[in-house]
């Protein structure tokens, strides 16, 4: 493939995926979009949340940065038909603005979302170490494999291919040393192909990547990821809440690595934490998850 081929390509990739988080606006505070499936008949929810955030930012007057969010999947979302998403800007402080979003589909509210932005501060810099993992580089491609393990799967999921990930093992040198009942995983990932120069576009795209891997580190002792796995699935997995803080600027079009851990599962629920760091070890964003795990009957 010349230069300029590899170049359309990731052109071509980096538009397909910024279409996941595109929305139309419908009136001044309501959006709609259309969202792909994660699982048969069910929305992905990193989508559902991405365009949920993307509807927030949109009512926030310039200069403001989203900081966190927190939000709760209610119901399974249909992706064969649209999602309206209506904004109540709640505040619009000095320092501060908050919105909540409500996500509503077939006239029942779906999904919520509380989002929080500021406008910047000079403050001192503090934070955690990034681990020592290999860089992705280094670092097989899980597409191939899933591919040649799972074809129907992978081609039913062909818009994840507008991502990339790469999946650290688990003896790798320097990683962390892992605590008992508390099962972790490293990925790095990115999307595939530079994303426009939009802080909340990169935010959203961020919001869409977390919610990939953070839900199977929580049942990570039980099966391998989907993207890993050679097996059919033994349980069910589905995202209950989802929160987000985000530190530092950083480009979701640009390898960064999530570091992840689950502490606890128990009641049918699991509880996973991540820390997301670019290459320079900065780390940008933390995600938190509690996701529904029960065992398929046999």
């Amino acid at each position: 493939m010349t230069e300029a081929s590899r170049a359309t390509t990731a052109a071509d990739t980096a538009e397909r995926f910024a279409a996941l988080l595109r929305i139309d606006r419908v009136d001044e505070n309501l959006f709609r979009g259309s969202c792909h499936a994660g699982a048969p008949m069910r929305a992905f929810g990193g989508q559902v949340a991405a365009q949920a955030l993307t509807a927030a930012g949109r009512t926030v007057s310039g200069g403001r940065h989203v900081h966190s969010l927190h939000s709760y999947f209610l119901r399974p979302g249909d992706p064969r038909h649209p999602i309206d998403y209506q904004v109540d800007p709640v505040r619009d402080g000095f320092s501060y603005a908050t919105r909540r979003v409500t996500a509503v589909q077939h006239d029942e509210v779906i999904f919520t979302l509380s989002a929080s932005f500021k406008t910047p501060e000079p403050d001192p810099d503090r934070q955690a170490t990034a681990p020592p993992v290999p860089a992705p580089e280094e670092l097989p491609d899980p597409f191939p494999a899933w591919a040649a393990a799972a074809p129907e799967d992978y081609e039913r999921a062909a818009v994840f291919r507008t991502l990339e990930l790469r999946f650290v093992p688990a003896d790798s040198p320097g990683l962390p040393g892992q605590q008992p009942g508390t099962p972790q995983q490293f990925v790095w990932l990115r999307t595939g192909g530079r994303l426009p120069d939009d802080p909340l576009l990169q935010v959203c795209a961020l919001t869409y990547l977390s919610d990939l891997t953070l839900a199977s580190t929580a049942a990570i002792d039980l099966q391998a990821h989907r993207f890993q796995r050679t097996e059919p699935s033994r349980i069910v997995l589905a995202s209950l809440d989802h929160a987000m803080w985000f530190h530092r600027p950083f480009r979701a079009d640009e390898w960064l690595l999530f570091a992840q851990r689950s502490p606890s599962a128990s009641d049918g629920r699991g509880l996973a934490h991540g820390e997301f760091y670019d290459r320079a070890g900065r780390l940008v964003a933390s995600a938190v998850q509690e996701t529904l795990i029960r065992r398929r009957p046999s």
